[in-house]
């Protein structure tokens, strides 16, 4: 079955559509010019995500994703802008591509929301995360994660316990067997304490190995004391 996009891009005649490259990937894809009749697609349409080229549109796209955010508040919003382009709010959208960049680019934005199943949830031990929205639950705290928190997240609770090695979370992360500076992992492991530690300074579940990796830790069930056990 085809995956279901909803483009939100003008009409330029300098600008090339991104219809056409989407669909030979196999992609649904239903266009329209304007933030106003992307919203009224949504009354009838349900999308795996919407693009929304604000470049071709000439504007910062903020208010048109805000828009969508608040007519379905878990729809994937993938934001184009210019590459000049500086009055962004960089949490209208879950992703920003700024121009130029590949197709290639694009579709590896696109991959981890559809992927997601639609019914299930993984939970491991307090952790629960849910793989259609990607909402993360953890001792009381519930957080919407971005892709690639969602992709590390549940590469973790996968492998409860592991020590996962740097380098194989960059690959897995960037999608590429390049490894040039890897701090960039560092922010976004920051990022998912935040997203489920009480404490992220002092993280009870994800645990640093220097100089090696990252490892999911899971509590241990107390032992009953003698007393109780009598």
């Amino acid at each position: 079955m085809k995956h279901l996009l909803l483009l939100v891009e003008g009409k330029r005649a300098d600008r090339t559509s991104y219809m056409s490259g989407l669909s030979k990937k196999g992609f649904e894809v239903e266009s329209v010019a304007t933030g106003s009749a992307a919203l009224k697609k949504l009354e009838t349409l349900e999308p795996k995500a919407v693009i929304v080229d604000a470049a071709s549109m000439r504007t910062s796209g903020t208010r048109i994703c805000n828009s969508l955010r608040a007519t379905l508040p878990t729809i994937p919003i993938i934001l184009i802008i210019a590459k000049e382009q500086t009055d962004v709010d960089p949490d209208c959208a879950d992703e920003i591509l700024r121009l130029p960049f590949t197709m290639q680019k694009l579709l590896n934005r696109l991959k981890p929301y559809m992927s997601m199943n639609q019914n299930k949830k993984l939970v491991v031990g307090t952790i629960e995360l849910d793989l259609k929205q990607r909402w993360v639950h953890c001792d009381g705290k519930r957080t919407r994660l971005t892709p690639r928190l969602f992709i590390l997240m549940e590469t973790f609770m996968r492998r409860p316990g592991e020590v996962l090695l740097r380098d194989e979370l960059f690959k897995k992360l960037w999608e590429t067997d390049y490894l040039g500076d890897t701090r960039s992992l560092d922010v976004h492991i920051s990022w998912l304490r935040q997203a489920i530690e009480e404490d992220p300074r002092h993280p009870r579940y994800i645990k640093t190995e220097r100089g090696v990796g990252y490892r999911l830790e899971l509590e241990k069930p107390k032992r009953p004391s003698k007393s109780e056990r009598s």
